[in-house]
């Protein structure tokens, strides 16, 4: 049950509770360790998704069976990792990283995790590279976590690309609440996702720290 607070968008899950709960259910073993602190040895944007985010990336993959995920937003490959371990025993993972810096640290993490037979890192332009990827579909998962002013175009190739019954999973679907600001062209973005997925998908955003989209293509 919520109560009036709860729905009003209070949250009671301060950061004792979320260590605590982290420690039981979201747990880092040395090679979620190592990509989930890349950012900080490696010089890179600490923007990689939280844990409990992580291990509920790696639970829906496993709820769906996926054999073929795309992955928009590599970064140090910590939710690479998550994805890859929730495939199933013949999947694979396309992660796109337009960092040249971020896809080597990611191939490295990777290595390190034993998923590198499993998962490919695609450098480049998504908006270039995932055209390229469509003859290997229709896809299972599509996850998205880059730049946000393209979230509408990443959504747009989910929906034409994903098989029926497919995962669209977006993080950061409330723009670091900014979402509703009429004067951020990156919000519009976000918010024209959101619209692409209420119209085709059976959707809901997950109240996260900062929003996770998820769809289920009709």
């Amino acid at each position: 049950m919520a109560d009036n607070d709860s729905r009003a968008g209070a949250r009671y899950a301060d950061p004792d509770i979320l260590a605590w709960t982290d420690a039981r259910h979201a747990g880092l073993d040395p090679a979620l360790a190592r990509a989930f602190e890349a950012p900080g040895n490696e010089d890179m944007p600490a923007i990689q998704v939280g844990r409990s985010e992580g291990r509920l990336l790696h639970l829906l993959m496993r709820l769906v069976g996926a054999r073929k995920v795309i992955e928009v937003g590599t970064l140090a490959g910590f939710s690479a990792v998550h994805l890859a371990r929730g495939l199933a025993p013949d999947g694979h993972l396309w992660t796109l990283e337009f960092e040249p810096k971020h896809a080597r640290v990611a191939r490295a993490n990777l290595a390190a995790a034993g998923l590198s037979d499993r998962v490919t890192v695609v450098e480049g332009d998504a908006v270039a590279t995932l055209p390229t990827l469509e003859p290997l579909g229709p896809f299972d998962a599509v996850f998205i976590d880059a730049d946000k002013g393209r979230y509408d175009a990443y959504g747009e190739w989910a929906a034409a690309n994903l098989r029926r019954g497919g995962l669209l999973l977006a993080d950061n679907a409330y723009f670091f609440g900014k979402l509703l600001d009429p004067a951020r062209a990156e919000a519009a973005a976000v918010r024209r996702l959101h619209e692409q997925v209420g119209a085709h998908f059976d959707s809901v955003c997950i109240p996260t720290p900062d929003g996770l989209l998820l769809g289920i293509r009709r």
